[in-house]
């Protein structure tokens, strides 16, 4: 296939190119009234909405979308479904949540990737679903035995479905010796998560939600013990409101926007590959990303393309800055894919936490929103959804698997985001180290 370029000079992504057409969706005209208002359409705001619906079928819920269902970072990403976080470990969020809520919130983040694949499977979506594990490579010896040997024993406590993989084991799994060692996630997997997310739009719709596509958020207050929401032709008075914008949240969020640090990394999917190179890298399927800060991934897609990306430091080329880093990289590590040749690159905006962790907000009187999957949003956005849902059915907030928090804004956040890009180099740095 030839290179795919849109008229903004960014490539369009394999996943809007391959996923099934979403519901045909109308822009909110006029003025309704609602129960619960849900401001985003991808994984966050369409599990929600999906799962309080069937909770509490006899509320009015409008969800409101500023361009399409899965547009942002929900749509965009490597379509890798994990059943961990990204930095916090077990233990830390039992040391950060405390004893009770802290072991619920690990139970819910072991059983996401679980969670995710059987309400595909309930909702017969057609989202190239492939539940065959997620493998993290560690990239040095200290990495295994400090990190991989560690995450291995703290979800193995709680009864994950994980094993510890010696190099050699490792290699045999990965078609690789470039690492050394590592562990795995029997329960995780891959899909397109834009057709993931047109596939929760119908399901939605199906329920009777009124969902609006092309209705932005450009004003939020407070008027008379109710949530008024405009949007450029419409309006929305709600009694609660959950912000799912997370990254693409717009200045009418007030503090929501401020509370994260953006971050852009880009998705690059290459050429289709034959089943001899299939046979030998990664040969069973799995989801894979290293413990690199500077972090390796890599998947199969079901018509033999392999998903990877990375991001730079200095925004200038980055197309083909990135396409000749990634194809080194994978080139070294799998002599097969030397000389690999991408068909598609896309980019999109993830938020990431200063601590890394996920925080649940409360923004206002009956006003929520939820940041930080910092990379790890499939599973975790999909298996938040119920609570949240809870949340919004005016269930009890102690039952929650994280606390209500106030938002803690980020000091010059677009300037955080600058400093971390250049800080790629550091990073890169220090994962050479042994």
């Amino acid at each position: 296939m030839a290179r795919v370029v849109d008229g903004d000079g960014f490539a369009v992504s394999l996943w809007a190119a391959t996923a099934p057409a979403g519901p045909e969706l109308p822009a909110l005209e006029g003025a309704i009234e609602a129960d619960v208002a849900i401001v985003g359409a991808g994984f966050s705001g369409l599990s929600t909405a999906l799962h309080l619906a069937e909770a509490a079928p006899g509320l009015a819920i409008a969800l409101l979308e500023a361009e399409e269902p899965g547009f942002g970072a929900s749509g965009r990403n490597n379509g890798q479904v994990i059943p961990t976080l990204t930095r916090p470990d077990p233990d830390d969020l039992v040391a950060r949540l405390g004893p009770e809520r802290g072991e619920r919130f690990v139970a819910l983040v072991r059983d996401s990737a679980a969670f995710t694949f059987a309400l595909i499977r309930r909702l017969a979506i057609a989202c190239d679903a492939v539940q065959a594990g997620w493998i993290q490579p560690a990239h040095s010896p200290e990495r295994f035995e400090r990190v991989s040997r560690r995450r291995f024993e703290q979800w193995a406590r709680r009864g994950a479905e994980v094993e510890l993989l010696e190099p050699k084991r490792l290699a045999e799994r990965l078609g690789s010796a470039a690492w050394c060692g590592g562990w795995a996630a029997r329960t995780g997997g891959h899909l397109n998560p834009l057709a993931f997310a047109r596939g929760l739009a119908r399901a939605v719709v199906a329920r009777g939600i009124r969902l609006f596509a092309r209705s932005p958020v450009t004003g939020l207050e407070r008027q008379g013990g109710r949530w008024r929401l405009e949007t450029p032709r419409g309006r929305v008075e709600a009694r609660r409101v959950l912000l799912a914008t997370a990254a693409y949240s717009g200045p009418a969020t007030g503090a929501l926007a401020r509370s994260f640090v953006p971050f852009r990394p880009w998705m690059l999917a290459s050429e289709p590959l034959g089943d001899n190179v299939r046979r030998t890298v990664v040969p069973g399927g799995e989801a894979v990303s290293d413990t690199r800060a500077d972090l390796r991934f890599l998947r199969w897609t079901a018509d033999g393309r392999l998903v990877s990306g990375g991001a730079l430091a200095l925004p200038l080329a980055e197309r083909a800055r990135l396409e000749r880093r990634v194809g080194a990289v994978l080139g070294e590590a799998f002599p097969p894919l030397r000389g690999l040749r991408f068909d598609f690159a896309w980019s999109g905006a993830i938020a990431l936490t200063p601590d890394r962790h996920p925080h649940l907000l409360r923004l206002g009187p009956e006003l929520y929103a939820w940041i930080g999957c910092n990379g790890r949003g499939v599973a975790l956005a999909i298996a938040l959804g119920p609570h949240l849902a809870a949340l919004l059915a005016g269930e009890d907030e102690r039952a929650l698997p994280l606390p209500l928090e106030a938002p803690a804004p980020v000091p010059l956040s677009g300037l955080a985001a600058a400093l971390g890009r250049l800080a790629l180099p550091y990073y890169r740095w220090l994962d050479s180290r042994p």
